[in-house]
């Protein structure tokens, strides 16, 4: 039979979305279902004084108000409430604990009624007198409070002298604003309660298993008294990471009901759970006069929370993409009285490589060198950080295809020289890169008489196409049609599998599909060599396959057996197994994806309106294991790369501590109209090192490089430099 594996395959949990058979968090209906509102703060930091909740209380249909004062018991140290994707130190945020305000819009009531109008109009009525206290939720006002975060990335001679000694010289700051997810599901939880005290939760998440643990550590609870699912999942980006508050308070309210609850956050709660952290990078690069790189200082600033301190790299992707003797980095850290930021796709690569990739296209106007040519001349293969030779890497011929598709070589490389009627025309690039990981992860594979395989593991899918990967995987391992593999998935009950996240999540689940699938077939092996008049006397377990129902000699599928005789013979009806993931020690090697990205932009040089009109991405991720699916990751992180590049901006009102514009009307994000022609090619990488199937996660990949490449391609159409995100009308148009 024909290989699933490297086809595209459409995606087999389609139908069920499309038909509204797949149900989210939000959408389960029980008997006796309670509706939850919450009450958000309206101070950025301070103590709640008093919470009157009578005339809330008074309305028919009211249930009870939860505050921190009269809520279920909760665990009272820091260790309970942390999750697998919180960072090492500080103290996670307690939901509902005490009467601290660490943030404007934090909870402190929970409104639970009949029915959600009523709740929502309940939850108005609920007042709360606080003790404000000063705050700052300004990056800029607090930089000079910052502090340095250890990285792992090491310095390499002097950068300093070597910057002051070379021939060329560039030295910038750029700006990253805030940025929230946005993803369509809202953040939502149903919690269904059992007589026995057992809770069945229904969580937007992107890990199952992370959610349950957590709930496990704030309840008190064993882990057999809470199941955690989460089947489907409408966007997330690194949202659903963490366990959000939302998942608490209904939790809180089903035990202090002992009834069902939903608690759907509205859209502008959904702006105080997390978001891409805004950040002030510095970079300084000194090159040769033939444009080789003698200094590199990468310095950043970023945002976290007053009670926890997080942070991603945005410093070290230079030591990985270009050669240089002599290179700096730091990273550092401002508190501000907002949630903590956290992961946002592609986190500290997409704020660090769009200043990079800026200032390697302006070293490259200074140099009067193509931009291309100049990170040829800059390439290095060897990831200069740790000094270790990579798995792969085929940047170069990500360049190479990316520029012949898009046309690179008619670019005039003069500012302002290209034109279509009243528009000026710009052409940039950049490059991108991401880790290339991979996790343990476990999967359960049932194949019945019938020749249907079931595949089991608690990963999620947050619209990657995690289903189809893995039927696409079972399918040709257990060499059966793909219509005969059922997927489960976002249940905690299943096999261990890590958050969904860091695009590792395809390699890791897939390996333990292979793993479990090598299983069955080596029972089934066990039990064809007791037939009679058997072809699999002398087989071992690598002389066989499974192909079209049937267990064949490899290379001679004529001798073969089906598998319903086999297991008729053995008396069996389904053959089970659970196996974790197994890989090589690779680590003598550096492990990444890399893309190279093209861009046009049209700006009308009246008004100043920009129009990204083409993309060219050119991405070296291995093996593609569908190219569809695939292809779809890429396309949407280049949509995300145009918004970051010219839309999206979460504005505070520094006097109150509170977002102005906690809605998708008034933050903007790429329509429709905002997005023409985008091309994605995949370049053939071959890597026989870095796992079986030597295929690499490409979730984050394509949006990393995209905002720096459109910023370059105004530039090159207007021969003005914006360096702070997001690129505005208002901000060109004062420079043109």
């Amino acid at each position: 039979m024909s290989s699933y594996i490297g086809t595209p395959t459409s995606r087999v949990d389609g139908r069920a979305k499309v038909t509204g058979q797949a149900k989210y968090a939000g959408e389960l209906n029980v008997a006796g279902l309670v509706y939850g509102s919450a009450v958000g703060a309206t101070v950025a930091k301070g103590r709640i004084v008093r919470i009157n909740a009578d005339d809330a209380l008074k309305v028919p249909g009211v249930l009870d108000v939860l505050t921190h004062q009269n809520r279920p018991r909760m665990a009272d140290n820091d260790q309970a409430y942390r999750d697998d994707a919180a960072p090492e130190s500080g103290a996670p945020y307690r939901p509902l604990y005490d009467d601290r305000i660490l943030f404007n819009g934090q909870p402190v009531a929970l409104v639970l009624a009949e029915d959600w109008e009523t709740a929502r109009y309940a939850a108005m009525l609920v007042r709360v007198e606080y003790k404000a206290e000063d705050h700052v939720t300004d990056l800029h006002a607090a930089r000079g409070s910052a502090f340095v975060v250890e990285k792992p990335e090491k310095p390499r001679g002097d950068a300093a002298k070597a910057f002051a000694a070379a021939a060329v010289r560039h030295e910038a700051e750029y700006f990253i604003p805030i940025e929230h997810h946005n993803p369509m599901e809202l953040f939502a939880s149903t919690v269904v309660w059992s007589d026995d005290g057992k809770l069945t939760v229904y969580d937007k998440t992107q890990g199952v298993q992370n959610v349950q643990r957590y709930l496990c550590g704030v309840f008190g609870l064993k882990s057999d008294d809470v199941t955690v699912m989460s089947p489907f999942m409408g966007g997330g980006f690194g949202s659903g990471l963490r366990p959000q508050y939302q998942v608490v308070l209904a939790v809180l309210g089903a035990m202090s009901l002992k009834r069902p609850v939903r608690l759907v956050l509205n859209r502008a709660q959904m702006y105080g759970v997390g978001y891409r952290p805004a950040t002030i990078e510095r970079l300084a690069l000194g090159a040769r006069a033939n444009g080789e790189l003698e200094a590199i200082t990468h310095e950043a600033i970023a945002v976290t929370s007053q009670y926890e301190d997080f942070s991603r790299n945005d410093t070290g992707w230079s030591g990985i993409l270009y050669k240089s003797p002599n290179a700096r980095y730091t990273h550092k850290l401002a508190r501000l009285d907002l949630p903590t930021s956290g992961d946002m796709r592609a986190p500290g690569a997409a704020t660090g490589v769009y200043a990079l990739e800026a200032a390697m296209d302006e070293l490259a106007v200074a140099l009067k060198l193509d931009p291309v040519e100049l990170r040829l001349r800059c390439y290095s293969d060897r990831d200069q950080n740790e000094d270790l030779p990579f798995t792969s890497k085929s940047l170069r011929e990500c360049y190479r295809q990316g520029a012949e598709a898009f046309g690179w070589s008619k670019r005039n490389p003069e500012p302002r020289s290209m034109r279509d009627g009243k528009e000026l025309v710009g052409w940039g690039m950049a490059t991108g890169v991401w880790e290339a990981l991979q996790m343990p992860a476990s999967a359960r594979i049932v194949l019945t008489a019938n020749g249907h395989t079931e595949v089991a593991t608690a990963a999620s899918d947050i619209g990657t196409g995690t289903y189809t990967i893995m039927a696409q995987v079972a399918a040709d391992r257990m060499g059966v049609p793909i219509d005969n593999v059922t997927v489960r998935l976002g249940d905690s009950t299943l096999p261990a599998c890590p958050i969904e996240g860091g695009s590792w999540i395809a390699a890791s689940v897939s390996h333990a599909i292979i793993g479990a699938a090598d299983e069955v077939r080596g029972e089934l092996l066990r039990i064809a060599k007791t037939m009679p008049d058997t072809p699999f006397a002398d087989a071992l377990a690598g002389d066989v396959v499974l192909t079209n129902g049937k267990l064949a000699r490899a290379g001679d599928v004529a001798r073969s057996v089906p598998i319903a005789d086999v297991m008729r013979h053995g008396k069996v009806e389904h053959i089970e197994r659970i196996k974790d993931n197994t890989f090589a020690d690779i680590s003598k090697y550096a492990r990444n994806t890399h893309s190279a990205v093209f861009v046009e932009v049209k700006i009308d040089e009246e008004i100043g309106i920009i129009r990204v009109t083409r993309a060219v991405s050119a991405v070296a991720a291995g093996r593609i294991l569908n190219p569809k699916t695939a292809g779809n990751q890429v396309v949407g992180s280049v949509v995300g790369g145009i918004g970051m590049a010219l839309h999206e901006e979460t504005l505070i009102d520094h006097a109150f501590g509170r977002i102005m514009n906690a809605n998708i009307a008034e933050y903007h994000v790429p329509v429709h109209a905002d997005i023409h022609d985008i091309k994605v090619i995949f370049v053939d990488e071959p890597d026989s090192i870095i796992n079986p199937l030597g295929m690499k996660g490409v979730g984050e990949i394509g949006i990393v490089g995209v905002a720096a490449a459109v910023a370059n391609a105004i530039y090159h159409a207007t021969g003005k430099r914006v360096r702070d995100l997001p690129i505005t009308l208002d901000k060109l148009q004062r420079q043109l």
